[in-house]
């Protein structure tokens, strides 16, 4: 039984010519070996997988070649070429600074640089991983790299370039290696099944590539991964199955339920994908890159963008046409917020499902958010809106109000507000109601304004109704009221009480009134009680439209603190006076305070 050889290591390329997606690279170190100016320091740098090491070694045989070719590459055939393909070359040396990054590593190496090569015109060192040595093997090393002999050569390949000193940079020729294209990994795949007499589609392929994200290392393990598990076969379903990916036609099927709003097959569909054992964040990750996918089908400029499987081109450019691009961007946004807060849910599924809600009513939501802005709202079908109201027929009064009465045995022969006239006609009895006048017809066809404008605009209104009997704000019975309140603070301990008793009052109109405080402690202190405090000044004064705020006045503060120097005992009793919590600390912790 031979031997296996993953196919990372059997197909790595051996000639300049054969590196996939490097061309820049290979065609500047050729011209250089052809024109003999080759450089004594080189920096290959770049992501993992995309052929570092694989040009440092094709470099280090070609330069050894006994016969090279006038393009700059090894012929492949004589001694030194069959020495470095077999591994046995006594003339390049390869050091992994992952594990070797001493100071005593560097120095074993720089004594090495002192003898000649045998059997070849250059020594090559590769030093892999470069940015993992040390600060001081950087330093043991600069002298020997800034002035080698001629015959050595370095070569440091390095996925961090950013954290390799300045110092070395400087000496070094670098080279940036970029990441394969998809086009580039599916043709290598293909040659490399051909060669290996294997039947695999080329969306197969072309998954395996966007998988692997520009690395040819990973491209070529997941291969053979999918080979072993299909038995000699690569197929694109069992090849999404094995590298558990959802299948687009899901994200297919889900826009479609969305534009339709049909929301129990939405949850439907994510139950199939979730009893496949695929988590919540990958279907929402992978939601939101079809998203992007179809936003970028919407403009043909930006069509290149696209990387996905070719039959699947036209679906994605087809299903794009039929949303709007504000949809898309909103649904982009609902998934991105979506993937951020999904760690913090407790229940997964539950989360996902109410994304899922939110996302099968968007354009909905859209339609009504734009529908005063004078946009066409899309129609939406009974069978598949989540609530079904019967619409809201507005009120068309025509007859004048001046007679209706608000209190018995009162006449209002004021104009009456179309929002109070409709409150008053809803409680009066229908055979006693009276029709509206044109004035408050021609009020209610007013411009249109939103859902929480009219709402606000109503409050108004009835808030300034003025045929409702109201008490006027007086100073006698505020004080009064603000007095209970106080004491109802002081018996239920309330830490607020303080700030309470010291507050002046003052009242600005009929209906509003302002509270002074010392600092802005105190009315913090305040603000906390405002809700409790007003409900209870509104039915204590019976004034509903009572309004009041509360304000820091920083003089009387200064005038407080001006009084007098006081001493540490002094002090603290004013203290106990303005806040009778303190005492009682003082007295649980039985702490003795030292004056």
């Amino acid at each position: 039984m031979d031997r296996f050889i993953v196919s990372a290591r059997k197909y790595r390329p051996q000639l300049f010519d054969t590196v996939v997606g490097q061309e820049h690279i290979t065609t500047t170190l050729k011209n250089a070996i052809r024109n003999q100016q080759l450089a004594h320091a080189f920096l290959f740098c770049g992501p993992r997988g995309v052929g570092k090491t694989t040009c440092a070694r094709i470099l280090a045989k070609t330069i050894n070649c006994e016969k090279p070719t006038k393009e700059g590459e090894a012929c492949d055939q004589c001694t030194s070429c069959v020495s470095f393909r077999e591994g046995g070359s006594i003339n390049y040396f390869e050091l992994d600074a992952a594990s070797n990054n001493s100071v005593e590593d560097i120095r074993t190496l720089t004594e090495q640089v002192r003898f000649a090569p045998q059997g070849g015109r250059y020594k090559v060192y590769v030093i892999d991983e470069v940015h993992m040595l040390s600060t001081a093997a950087f330093n043991a090393f600069l002298k020997t790299l800034e002035e080698p002999p001629p015959y050595a050569i370095f070569i440091l390949a390095t996925t961090e370039k950013h954290k390799i000193l300045p110092t070395i940079l400087s000496r070094c020729q670098i080279f940036d290696f970029k990441r394969i294209t998809t086009a580039d990994t599916v043709a290598h795949l293909e040659s490399i099944c051909k060669k290996e007499k294997l039947k695999a589609d080329k969306s197969a392929l072309q998954v395996i590539a966007q998988k692997s994200e520009g690395c040819m290392r990973d491209a070529l393990s997941l291969l053979d991964k999918i080979v072993s598990f299909t038995s000699g076969a690569v197929d694109y379903t069992q090849t999404l199955e094995h590298l558990n990916i959802l299948d687009e036609d899901y994200f297919f099927r889900f826009i479609q339920y969305m534009q339709e709003q049909d929301l129990a097959q939405a949850l439907l569909l994510y139950d199939q994908i979730n009893q496949k054992g695929f988590d919540g964040d990958l279907f929402i990750n992978g939601l939101a890159e079809f998203t992007r996918n179809l936003l970028v089908c919407k403009d043909t400029k930006a069509v290149a963008l696209l990387d996905v499987v070719e039959s699947f081109k036209d679906k994605y450019k087809e299903t794009a046409n039929a949303i709007s691009t504000a949809t898309l961007v909103s649904l982009l946004n609902i998934l991105n917020e979506a993937e951020l807060n999904y760690k913090a849910a407790r229940n997964k599924r539950l989360y996902v499902e109410l994304v899922l809600i939110k996302l099968c009513y968007l354009e909905q939501a859209l339609g009504v958010a734009t529908g005063d802005a004078g946009l066409s709202k899309k129609k939406i079908t009974e069978s598949s809106v989540g609530f079904k109201a019967s619409p809201i027929r507005p009120y068309t009064p025509s007859i004048s109000t001046k007679n209706i009465t608000a209190n018995p045995g009162k006449t209002a022969n004021t104009q009456v507000p179309p929002q109070a006239a409709a409150k008053l006609m809803i409680e009066t009895p229908v055979e006693k109601q009276i029709p509206l006048t044109k004035e408050v017809k021609s009020a209610s066809t007013s411009p249109k304004l939103s859902a929480l404008s009219k709402i606000r605009e109503q409050f108004k209104q009835t808030s300034g109704i003025e045929w409702v009997e109201e008490k006027q704000l007086e100073e006698t019975s505020l004080q009064e009221a603000w007095k209970l309140y106080t004491q109802q603070l002081k018996e239920a301990r309330n830490p607020a009480a303080q700030p309470f008793d010291s507050a002046s009052l003052r009242i600005i109109e009929a209906s509003t009134f302002e509270v002074v405080t010392a600092n802005n402690i105190e009315q913090r202190f305040i603000e906390q009680e405002r809700n409790k405090l007003y409900a209870f000044l509104q039915e204590r004064l019976s004034n509903k439209s009572l309004q009041f705020s509360v304000v820091a006045d920083e003089q009387k503060g200064a005038a407080l603190s001006t009084e007098g120097i006081l001493s540490s005992k002094e002090r603290y009793q004013e203290m106990v006076k303005r806040y009778p919590l303190i005492q009682e600390l003082k007295e649980r912790l039985k702490l003795d305070l030292d004056y």
